[in-house]
């Protein structure tokens, strides 16, 4: 037989929920508008756009910006490039985070705290840029692939969060009965911990991935090969030289003005082409994103 619940709230209670949902519809819409605004923007005429006459839908329909982003067809391999950075990165972060997170996690590891302490030192002192550029130089890294996908894939923070999920949300019971059946250390973490383990390697890969696509600054640095340059930076380019030849140009004034108000436009279609895909990503990985932020921060 089926119990209704027949608590009832008071009118405390419903004004409560009622205000909360007002202030969660009102961050909503603070943190829609402006994505909603910028794709709107990358399809509006120059004019509306810069004069103000835009707000919520598009005026003078166009694909002027994401012309003038897709002419050169440098920006496919720029394309290519990144994504072979963010799927190698992403591969090899994980293949370094998840079993350091495990190894510092086990209560019997000899030095454990010392090794930690000298992790979160690294999150505080660093050499600086110049010896680390002449690190990477003296390994013969500069102008290659290989340092643009290791570099940044590995993160303490993210070491951290998975040292407290394996820490936290496997017992220690589980890791002892498998011992007992015969299973070593290598068995349980990969026939036991890794299945159970899905929510926070979602999480640090999708940390990984979105750091490794927004990169630019260590191409910037360390490449020089225009081929082995990452998306960001193409487009970054593209966006500095149209600037560039607003500013400098030697047109008439009407030209002038005209690739003026272009430049706006392609501001949004530069935002829009670079962070499509990676956004595209995040609803396969939304269900695990919460669960494995929290998994660990409770203690029992």
């Amino acid at each position: 037989m089926k119990t209704k619940n027949n608590i009832k709230s008071g009118w405390e209670d419903k004004l409560f929920i009622i205000i909360t949902r007002l202030l969660l519809l009102l961050f909503l819409l603070i943190v829609a508008y402006p994505v909603y605004f910028v794709v709107i923007a990358s399809f509006t005429e120059p004019v509306y756009v810069n004069s103000g006459e835009m707000l919520l839908f598009p005026k003078g329909f166009t694909t002027i910006g994401y012309s003038q982003v897709f002419r050169d067809m440098r920006i496919w391999q720029s394309y290519a490039n990144t994504i072979l950075y963010a799927a190698c990165g992403t591969f090899f972060g994980l293949a370094v985070s998840v079993p350091a997170g495990y190894a510092l996690s086990a209560v019997r590891l000899p030095g454990r705290n010392i090794l930690m302490a000298l992790l979160v030192f690294t999150m505080y002192f660093s050499g600086g840029l110049i010896p680390t550029y002449l690190v990477i130089k003296g390994l013969h890294l500069t102008n290659t692939r290989i340092l643009l996908i290791i570099m940044g894939s590995v993160s303490v923070y993210n070491i951290i969060l998975i040292r407290s999920f394996f820490a936290n949300t496997l017992p220690r019971e589980l890791q002892d009965a498998a011992f007992i059946d015969g299973c070593g250390n290598a068995g349980y973490f990969f026939r036991i911990a890794l299945p159970l383990s899905k929510a926070i390697i979602a999480v640090i890969a999708l940390y990984v991935a979105v750091a490794h696509w927004n990169s630019y600054f260590n191409a910037m640095i360390y490449v020089t090969d225009r081929a082995k340059q990452p998306l960001q930076l193409y487009l970054r380019e593209i966006l500095l030289m149209s600037q560039n030849t607003a500013s400098l140009t030697e047109m008439d004034p009407q030209a002038a003005a005209q690739l003026n108000r272009m430049v706006e436009v392609i501001k949004y279609g530069v935002i829009v082409v670079s962070t499509v895909p990676i956004i595209c990503v995040y609803p396969f990985l939304q269900k695990y994103f919460v669960k494995g932020i929290m998994i660990g921060s409770i203690k029992g």
